[in-house]
């Protein structure tokens, strides 16, 4: 008689790794379903648990884990403008993109509904959640200008620029995805540079930036 495998031991998750498994649960279905349409019972079979253990780790139901889960999404989108701050400018701010859209495309149905308000899960906090990634943007974008003192000018080109890509975004999901992403990608470099480009005319601290970026890039 052949001996039976040995069953593998079972391992208790410690505190964080249960938080985490339920997190990236919860994470993999607000990707593909606006917030209202997931229950904790979703999150607890796609994670393997019981319902009083989600409770358990998110005392406050879904809206807590909800919010755990957009920080921790906002965590993963503000790094994607974490670019090193070596070489030409638009080909930093290029691979950002790539990294942007890639996140967009993983998380389409979540990144609208939570991009364009309207849940009834949504609340100041997680307002204020989605805000903070628009800041972190423009602030990577200005040290990637080399700017520590951006002037109002400038810091609305920029922080309009970021809403731009957040509409295009939006828009190119309801297109089905069209166009390809490089192509979206290249389009959204050329616009920034052109709204550089208005706004120099009207600002002297843009209008050096501007300057220096055709150099660089030449």
């Amino acid at each position: 008689m052949t001996p039976s495998a040995p069953t593998p031991a079972y391992r208790r998750l410690s505190v964080e790794e249960r938080r985490s498994q339920l997190l990236d649960a919860a994470l993999s279905l607000f990707a593909h379903r606006a917030p209202e349409e997931v229950s904790l019972d979703d999150v607890a079979e796609a994670a393997g648990v019981s319902r009083p253990l989600v409770y358990r780790y998110f005392p406050g139901g879904k809206q807590q884990l909800y919010e755990a889960a957009l920080r921790s999404a906002a965590a993963e989108l503000e790094l994607c403008f974490d670019e090193p701050r070596t070489g030409p400018l638009l080909p930093r701010l290029a691979r950002a993109l790539d990294r942007y859209l890639a996140f967009v495309d993983q998380h389409d149905a979540g990144f609208s509904a939570l991009l364009q308000g309207g849940s009834v899960v949504e609340t100041s906090r997680t307002g204020a959640i989605v805000d903070g990634v628009r800041r972190a943007a423009a602030e990577h974008i200005l040290r990637h200008l080399g700017v520590t003192e951006p002037g109002p000018r400038l810091r609305m080109t920029v922080r309009m620029w970021i809403t731009a890509v957040e509409a295009a975004s939006l828009i190119w999901l309801d297109e089905e995805k069209q166009p390809p992403a490089d192509e979206l990608r290249d389009w959204l470099v050329e616009q920034f540079v052109a709204v550089l480009g208005v706004t120099a005319a009207r600002d002297e601290q843009t209008a050096s930036l501007v300057s220096a970026l055709s150099a660089d890039e030449s």
